[in-house]
């Protein structure tokens, strides 16, 4: 059984920088894996497909049985995302079930999100202040954590939680 650090947050909360933290403060190796990093690595480049609308469904679907492979082989994994389409949490759910996880809801004021969406050139205007809006509705989390505070001090209080294969990952959505 896999233990996952699931952390759930609006784009532009702090996700891959709370990963990068928690990697840097423990003494144990954890997988990273997040649309993000495919995208930016260049293993998937969404603008160069003319259909990408219709083919985001299947990009995320690979996506999450990335997820669940990495998890199957024995990975402790760190996985960054937003859940904001429909039916994902769901699928997230079965394809994780068995394993331990920790759900980490990474709370960021909005105004802090607009500021660094702007800040940033790999973000679509008006994702952060969306997901910022709406992203965690209906949710309960583990451990939920202030996007605005130190790094460091965040992956801490990842890590002194102990995930779980009782998590409220697995809780019905309520929205």
């Amino acid at each position: 059984m896999s233990r996952i650090l699931f952390l759930h947050g609006a784009s532009s909360s702090g996700k891959s920088t709370l990963a990068r933290a928690i990697r840097e403060v423990s003494h144990e190796p954890w997988a990273h894996l997040s649309f993000d990093m495919f995208r930016d690595s260049g293993a998937l480049l969404p603008g160069a497909y003319a259909d990408w609308p219709a083919r985001r469904a299947t990009a995320f679907k690979a996506l999450h049985q990335t997820f669940a492979t990495f998890a199957a082989a024995g990975f402790d994994l760190i996985i960054e995302h937003i859940l904001d389409t429909e039916g994902w949490h769901t699928e997230l759910q079965r394809l994780l079930a068995g394993h331990s996880v920790l759900f980490v809801g990474l709370q960021t004021p909005v105004d802090v999100l607009t500021r660094r969406e702007a800040e940033r050139d790999d973000r679509a205007d008006g994702s952060a202040l969306r997901d910022g809006q709406t992203i965690h509705r209906g949710l309960h989390y583990d451990l939920e954590l202030d996007g605005t505070a130190d790094p460091a001090t965040n992956a801490l209080r990842v890590l002194q939680e102990t995930p779980s294969p009782a998590s409220t990952f697995f809780d019905i959505r309520l929205s």
